[in-house]
């Protein structure tokens, strides 16, 4: 079960302004970065769905952070299906961010107030997501869908929007 509500992750990911994306089948190489993200400052990291057994490799990390890093909300990135977001929220996910708008996915998330954070490429799309209770949108891919300037563009109509890019992004 989520440790942290989808408020406190919401204000805690606008806090500290950057939430590291990261993957990988070690165990061990996760629970490393993860540390160091930490020692870094960051309270958000979101681990990614992309390999086989990923889900066991993110049971270990929510095990690790809850004993070793107080504060850290671990959440799972490139979740697309019901079916995979209620396996991850069983496991401990604080937040869940995919790639796409699944209204199945937002109301099992809403169910327990865990954040889901949908990739959006439109206007549309982000009112949408904030209709089915996203509280941050993820703007994926970020650089291909207009970068800062499509942000800019969008919190003129919808300033009280969330926006989190992803993918393509650079300091």
């Amino acid at each position: 079960m989520a440790q942290y509500s989808r408020i406190a992750v919401a204000t805690q990911m606008k806090e500290t302004g950057i939430v590291p994306v990261f993957y990988h089948q070690d165990v061990n190489t996760c629970k490393e970065i993860l540390k160091a993200c930490y020692e870094g400052g960051a309270r958000v990291f979101e681990f990614t769905n992309r390999g086989d057994f990923a889900h066991e490799v993110f049971a270990e990390l929510v095990k690790y952070a809850s004993r070793e890093l107080p504060g850290m909300m671990l959440g799972v990135g490139s979740v697309i299906d019901v079916g995979t977001t209620a396996l991850y929220l069983q496991l401990g996910a604080n937040f869940i961010v995919s790639p796409v708008i699944n209204a199945e996915m937002a109301k099992s998330c809403n169910r327990r107030k865990v954040a889901w954070m949908p990739g959006c490429g439109s206007v549309t799309e982000i009112s949408y997501a904030e209709e089915l209770g996203a509280e941050v949108v993820k703007i994926f891919p970020g650089a291909q869908v207009g970068g800062p300037s499509f942000v800019k563009a969008v919190k003129g109509p919808l300033p009280w929007s969330s926006i989190m890019p992803t993918g393509g992004v650079s300091p």
